[in-house]
């Protein structure tokens, strides 16, 4: 019998080239700055491919990653250790069906903070933090991404270049995303929207590794 070696895939957050400390001020400009107190994901049906040609899907893979929980941020991954692939492809965030399936357990259970009701789904990228930008009490910003109901479907697939090694390092810069929005009058998107579907692009654009 053969040992199945586990792989690693990390997602790990930044903010430019550092990686992302919780409650850190970063500056967005000469002026403005930013403090990142909470960020939460789903990560969903990751993928690995060669040359376009699908070798390996991870399957009911839902992964929370949780800035607050480190270990959260490692996904052990089964089955890809004798694969040769070029690609990964995931989802940020949850897919339809599986919201209208029902609320599950593991890092799907509605105690994780991450689901609003079965009419309007999960949360798939939640943001919370504090900019000198902002008008509110406390200079505090929440968006929280994410519903399944048509027209507003704000899933996004990412697909970068990776290569079969034994540490897969991916990471989400959330500078672009928090330089994009509209800081002083965007502070809150709680609920599926039109806007929310532009912003979870902004975030699913964040994604990189350091492969070219």
């Amino acid at each position: 019998t053969t040992t199945e070696i586990s792989k690693t895939i990390r997602f790990q957050p930044t903010f430019g080239n550092e990686t992302l400390i919780l409650n850190k001020k970063y500056p967005i400009d000469k002026t403005d700055s930013v403090e990142i107190n909470l960020l939460r994901f789903y990560i969903s049906t990751i993928a690995f491919y060669n040359n376009n040609q699908l070798v390996h899907k991870v399957e009911n893979s839902y992964h929370l990653i949780d800035m607050l929980e480190p270990s959260t941020l490692d996904i052990l991954l089964k089955g890809v250790d004798n694969q040769r692939f070029n690609k990964v492809k995931f989802n940020l965030g949850i897919d339809s069906l599986t919201n209208v399936s029902g609320a599950f357990g593991g890092d799907l259970d509605p105690t994780k903070g991450m689901y609003w009701t079965w009419q309007s789904g999960y949360i798939n990228f939640k943001l919370e933090g504090k900019s000198n930008l902002c008008p509110t009490r406390n200079q505090r910003f929440q968006y929280h991404l994410g519903g399944y109901q048509a027209p507003f479907y704000p899933l996004q697939t990412v697909e970068l270049p990776i290569q079969s090694k034994s540490k897969m390092v991916i990471y989400l810069d959330i500078q672009p995303f928090v330089k994009e929005v509209d800081l002083a009058n965007e502070y809150s998107i709680m609920s599926s929207s039109e806007e929310a579907v532009r912003l979870s692009k902004i975030a699913a654009k964040g994604f990189r590794n350091d492969e070219k």
